[in-house]
């Protein structure tokens, strides 16, 4: 999954919220080549993803994964519990593809905007663990935001990244993001979703 050049790439997936977009920027500021990906279905458009890849000149490749979602959606893998929550089940999906995009590419790896503690039911450590290691591509996934509170990934044991320049976010507050929102000089963002 090695890059041919130099220069390391990774490949983020990005929803538009501010912590995708904080996500790019850090990697960015250690040099590191970065560009998204993001997926449409009828159910969700990838509008915020591109005024994001705008508002920060992130380049952003778009998907649209309608067959493979219904099929998730007709017989999700972690079942339906007491009503319809396909998180983690859709997370799974998306970090598959966004892998094999990846493999195609030449990126070094996977990142993304979650934030340990921030969503209940998907970004739990149990959670964010079962689509690393559902996805296929296990050890390659690095959440910047978080990443000093969740194990150390084959990058930063690789030294394509500086650990040591990644955060600890945990929690539902936004200030730290709110703070880090301001250091990079952004100003407009979508109010984050309710999942």
């Amino acid at each position: 999954m090695k890059s041919t050049g130099n220069k390391v790439r990774a490949l983020g997936l990005c929803s538009g919220g501010l912590d995708s977009m904080l996500a790019g920027l850090i990697l960015r500021k250690q040099g590191i080549e970065v560009e998204w990906i993001t997926f449409e279905t009828p159910f969700f458009s990838a509008d915020k993803a591109r005024r994001a890849s705008r508002s920060t000149g992130i380049p952003l490749n778009v998907q649209n994964i309608t067959q493979p979602y219904m099929e998730m959606l007709k017989n999700p893998p972690c079942g339906y519990g007491q009503h319809m929550n396909p998180c983690m089940d859709c997370h799974t999906l998306m970090f598959k593809m966004a892998g094999k995009w990846m493999a195609e590419n030449g990126f070094d790896f996977l990142f993304s905007g979650e934030v340990l503690g921030q969503r209940p039911m998907s970004q739990t450590k149990p959670s964010l663990r079962y689509v690393e290691k559902n996805s296929g591509y296990d050890g390659y996934i690095l959440r910047p935001l978080s990443a000093k509170n969740l194990p150390e990934t084959i990058p930063e044991r690789q030294g394509l990244v500086e650990r040591q320049k990644l955060l600890d976010i945990s929690g539902r507050s936004r200030k730290p993001q709110m703070n880090l929102a301001a250091e990079f000089g952004i100003d407009e963002y979508p109010a984050p979703a309710g999942g």
